[in-house]
């Protein structure tokens, strides 16, 4: 796994919980709820093909 990878996903996450405190304590709770669900989606986006890859990995290993 590339130490970028997780460099980026720890930003998604500061810059999304940054977003979602202005967001609530100005009123708005819906779209901090989607601020939140969109970088979960984005950082879910990017590991997908790491897991995908390691259950590759797994299944090649032992034969099945």
């Amino acid at each position: 796994m590339e130490v970028g990878l997780i460099f980026k996903i720890a930003a998604v996450g500061i810059l999304v919980s940054v977003i979602y405190q202005i967001l609530k304590h100005s009123g708005r709770e819906e779209q901090a709820f989607l601020t939140s669900l969109a970088g979960l989606i984005l950082v879910l986006y990017w590991i997908i093909p790491i897991i995908k890859e390691l259950f590759e990995t797994i299944k090649s290993m032992f034969s099945l």
